[in-house]
């Protein structure tokens, strides 16, 4: 297979989770990005909403929600309920991020859940843990950024706390219940049984801190702002222009980086003669590197970076990402339709797996679409159906 061929859309494959059923109770961002990165590996997904239980709208949905099918069920009725545990015998995993309390009063935590299914995985991102001083506790992503550490060490240095741009602690937790959810899958088939499987997003970030958290817990080193410079190397970072700021990484190389920009002074300058020495004398060696620098505009010094093997790369705003030559040889994104706002694209699963693709074979459903369709494959007739409808049971819209 040719290169270009690796990332071409396989959309009619069967992935590698074909046959897996997942019953997603999650709303907003953490829990989606798990039962998203589940439904693109092949799983079936079926997304469980309250007809009074609003979530994330636009474009932000759209992303996570495609591959999925939509059922509303009211699991504070009696046959809502019901049609609820018909659902999880059903099921392979499900997915859910209630609080903690909040599953116990439903009646939809592991213990009882489990007692129905006991093969089930049962998967659950919460804000602080399932338990402990914080685990009622309503959690967001920059609630744990800023108890995470990460604010505490982005942006410019004695700037105050910075936010990153994106929602790090519910992609990182997403990302890791998916883990946990393929590695329960796996034990399930020595086993014969489930688990339950839970994450949280204060876990997660603080999991995220890596090298940061072990500046802390090894060397004993409190982490401050570094600003776009890397915190223990030098020089790496952001580098200004003749029109803009490029990165630049010089973890080996040294000769060959001042002989790149033309500062031959700089290798016989002792300030900057070994790597302890460069990082003591940061300050002096950006003025010098950024004076070459805004010489020449950014794409030449990519140009004549590249050609001397060094780690270089423009700064681009989302439009520009999407424009990039090798962003649009990876083929990111895939083509969905929804039934109201009509063709969009979305991304893909940014993993290749040469025998089981990965695959955006739907557009994001509209809440309920698929109700009455799910509880026809559940057994209920059709006069059933409309009795549960007529009940509050269920709804096929909101």
């Amino acid at each position: 297979m040719g290169l270009a061929g690796q990332y071409a859309p396989r959309d009619d494959e069967p992935g590698a989770l074909s046959g897996i059923r997942v019953v997603d109770f999650t709303i907003a961002r953490a829990g989606p990005t798990c039962v998203r990165q589940l439904a693109d590996m092949g799983a079936e997904i079926i997304r469980v909403g309250g007809p009074l239980r609003h979530d994330l709208g636009g474009s932000d949905s759209h992303n996570l929600n495609r591959n999925k099918r939509s059922i509303l069920i009211d699991l504070k009725h009696d046959e809502g309920r019901a049609v609820f545990r018909r659902l999880v015998e059903s099921a392979d995993v499900l997915v859910e991020n209630f609080r903690a309390d909040v599953k116990q009063r439903l009646g939809i935590d592991y213990e009882t859940v489990a007692q129905t299914n006991p093969r089930i995985v049962y998967a659950s991102i919460s804000g602080f843990g399932q338990e402990g001083p914080y685990a009622t506790r309503p959690g967001l992503d920059q609630i744990a950024q800023g108890m995470g550490g990460l604010m505490s060490v982005t942006g410019p240095a004695g700037s105050g706390p910075w936010r990153a741009g994106i929602a790090v602690s519910d992609t990182a937790s997403g990302t890791f219940l998916t883990q946990g959810v393929l590695a329960a899958l796996y034990a399930r088939e020595r086993t014969g049984r489930g688990q339950w499987v839970h994450t949280s997003l204060l876990e997660a970030m603080i999991n995220f801190m890596d090298f940061q958290a072990a500046r802390w817990l090894i060397d004993g080193v409190v982490p401050a702002q570094a600003g776009n410079d890397h915190p223990t190397l030098f020089p790496m970072g952001a580098f200004a222009t003749k029109d803009g700021s490029i990165n630049i990484a010089v973890l080996s190389g040294w000769d060959r980086f001042v002989a790149a920009i033309e500062a031959p002074e700089l290798a016989d300058d002792s300030r900057f003669a070994d790597f302890d020495s460069r990082i003591a004398h940061r300050e002096p060696l950006r003025e010098a590197v950024e004076a070459r620098l805004r010489t020449r505009t950014s794409a030449e010094w990519i140009e004549v970076l590249t050609a001397a093997d060094l780690p270089c790369g423009p700064i681009l705003a989302m439009d520009e990402v999407f424009g990039d030559p090798q962003v649009r040889h990876l083929n990111l994104t895939r083509q969905v339709v929804h039934e109201t706002d009509g063709e969009m694209a979305v991304l893909r699963h940014p993993v290749t797996f040469s025998e089981t693709p990965t695959s955006v074979r739907s557009g994001p459903p509209l809440p309920g679409r698929h109700t009455r369709e799910i509880l026809g494959e559940l057994g209920y007739a059709a006069d059933e159906i409309d009795r549960l409808h007529a009940a509050g049971a269920v709804a096929s819209e909101r």
